[in-house]
């Protein structure tokens, strides 16, 4: 399966994208669209969450153990499982367990609130130099005095993000968040093109894949590491498109995101015979 330049990929001029794909080892730039264009990321914002966690975790400040309570924000559903459990309290490292595998929302308010906005937005600065960041907690309606976006971010920043988290994947915090990460269910975007069982596609591999995706109306994003023996790839597509359109244009921006999956699987099957664009 020979890779195509991303250039000859079917990207509809109706939705707005930043993408980037990389060598994790080398840092080379392999195909790129409007790469710095920050865009509506909607839970790709979790990552820096799960990021600034670690780091507390492997300072000391805080232990895997630690017992917090979901009552002490507002509950919010949608996304996620904890707003269908019964059980009011979980240990900080299966809450983040939840928001790696589900993208909980309801999990990811509690960190939010132990953790602190401003410590996460400051910890994303230190990791995406364009910008990208975490703008608010998760919340069921946006009004108009909230922020418009849960996160915005390009992909520039988040294949460099993942990139850095490969290359210290064999310390914490990196290791750490790459494993709660690992087990993302959600395979519908980039990653569908791997045909991967979502619910056990950690022992599906290879190719081995860990990414976080993010959906909302006119909103669909998915960035992460996908890697064989002989190579790792960094990627990152975001795309944004009108909310009004969302019904309309979804499947185009499925369809787009599928063929940049096979794109890298491409680029994966030439390193493993031996080629390397």
């Amino acid at each position: 399966m020979a890779a195509t330049p991303l250039g000859e990929l079917d990207l509809p001029d109706v939705v707005t994208w930043s993408v980037s794909i990389t060598d994790a080892e080398s840092g080379r730039v392999l195909a790129e669209h409007d790469p710095a264009r920050l865009l509506s990321a909607a839970s790709m914002g979790k990552v820096f969450v799960l990021i600034e966690l670690a780091e507390r975790l492997a300072a000391g400040d805080l232990a895997p153990g630690t017992m917090l309570d979901r009552r002490s924000v507002a509950a919010v559903a949608d996304s996620g499982l904890w707003h269908r459990l019964t059980t009011d309290t979980l240990p900080v490292a299966d809450i983040a367990t939840l928001v790696g595998a589900v993208s909980d929302n309801w999990a990811t308010n509690v960190l939010i609130d132990r953790l602190g906005l401003e410590s996460i937005r400051a910890r994303a600065a230190e990791w995406a130099p364009g910008g990208s960041t975490l703008h608010d907690i998760v919340r069921g309606r946006r009004g108009p005095d909230d922020p418009p976006h849960l996160a915005l971010a390009c992909a520039a920043d988040l294949t460099t993000v993942f990139a850095r988290l490969w290359r210290e994947c064999e310390h914490p915090p990196a290791a750490q968040v790459l494993a709660w990460l690992r087990s993302g269910v959600d395979l519908s975007l980039v990653a569908g093109a791997f045909a991967q069982d979502p619910l056990a596609h950690e022992e599906d591999g290879p190719p081995h894949l860990v990414h976080k995706t993010g959906s909302n109306l006119g909103v669909r994003a998915d960035t992460g590491l996908v890697s064989t023996d002989h190579r790792t790839l960094a990627y990152a597509v975001l795309a944004n498109w009108p909310p009004d359109r969302d019904r309309l244009d979804r499947d185009l921006v499925l369809a787009s995101m599928r063929a940049i999956g096979q794109n890298l699987r491409g680029w994966l099957a030439d390193a493993d015979r031996g080629s390397r664009p």
